[in-house]
């Protein structure tokens, strides 16, 4: 077993997604207690995630990222990160984020109720009985198993819905305002006097920005927070066709014409982000503290010898959906 640190601010962002109502790069796993019958995968403080455990996700993450879109992506070259191992990769961190998440949920007494409890015997049910020969001999979990794994990710969504019930879910317009600009952004100070001198004397912006914007897009949405600051303070004053002087900041200079200084359906939108967002930084005081604190070892031998189940047969990928469908 190798000491391995625990990745915190990817398992923020990941978990957060789930526990959201959204969908949390749909992951949570029970850890066991160590037994000599058991190969396992990691221990955290002690507690173990299992063989089978990981199996199971294993199976469902390849079958939800490997037919991402309806499109098939094992044929795909990924260079020198394969499919597999990225797969791989997100298995271990989500089962890593559950397992923390059930040990904090634990330590403040949280606990399912009784009709939450039955909830998971129908979701064990369901998902069990979807299950092949093949993929039952494969993942190697029984009917309890999953409810135990259901358990977990339950504990999981108790945990941070317990976290961020007391956050402000009023947000101004003007905080989640989104706006649409068209840019131009140059790092040759002599274009940049150039493009400022064309402006001035009334040349087309889309025209000039064609010639000069080395900026991914001309045309584009905003919200606070995406823009340099210095750029940010100006666009966002800008009134409908106005243009602004240049600006210098992050190490070129900017102009923006502002097109719409209110979208009003993106901004909408945008509230829930901001939402999101204020719930995640009140999430990682607790979790961070706990990463920060706990021991965690990762069997990599064990783990580096795991391959992805290439059989045909091995199809399940609906762990998830069926808690997020029946929860």
């Amino acid at each position: 077993m190798g000491k391995r640190k625990i990745k915190a601010l990817g398992v923020v962002l990941g978990l957060v997604t789930l526990l959201c109502g959204c969908q949390i790069g749909d992951t949570q796993f029970v850890f066991q207690k160590n037994t000599a019958n058991k190969k396992e995968v990691f221990t955290l403080n002690g507690e173990a995630c299992s063989l089978t455990e990981a199996k199971l996700y294993l199976s469902n993450y390849r079958n939800i990222y490997g037919n991402a879109y309806g499109i098939e992506l094992w044929g795909y070259d990924f260079g020198e990160d394969s499919l597999e191992e990225y797969i791989k990769e997100v298995t271990i961190d989500e089962l890593t984020r559950i397992a923390c998440m059930e040990q904090i949920a634990k330590s403040q007494e949280l606990e399912l109720t009784e009709e939450e409890e039955k909830k998971i015997k129908e979701m064990a049910e369901i998902y069990y009985d979807s299950l092949s020969e093949e993929e039952i001999s494969y993942i190697g979990a029984s009917k309890k198993n999953i409810e135990s794994y259901y358990e977990s990710y339950a504990l999981a969504q108790k945990l941070y819905d317990s976290l961020t019930q007391n956050i402000n879910i009023e947000v101004s317009d003007d905080e989640a305002r989104v706006i649409r600009i068209q840019q131009i952004y140059v790092t040759n100070a002599n274009n940049a006097s150039a493009v400022n001198q064309k402006l001035t004397n009334g040349e087309d912006f889309a025209a000039v920005a064609s010639n000069y914007n080395e900026a991914a897009v001309v045309e584009t949405t905003v919200a606070r927070g995406t823009l340099p600051e210095a750029v940010e303070e100006i666009a966002f004053n800008l009134d409908n066709d106005a243009v602004s002087g240049m600006i210098e900041s992050d190490g070129g200079y900017y102009f923006i014409k502002c097109l719409n200084k209110f979208e009003e359906e993106l901004t909408e939108a945008n509230k829930a982000n901001i939402i999101v967002k204020r719930e995640k930084a009140q999430f990682e005081d607790a979790y961070l503290d706990f990463t920060e604190k706990a021991e965690y070892d990762l069997n990599e031998e064990l783990w580096e010898s795991v391959a992805i189940a290439e059989e045909e047969t091995i199809t399940t990928d609906s762990f998830f959906e069926v808690f997020e469908e029946n929860w």
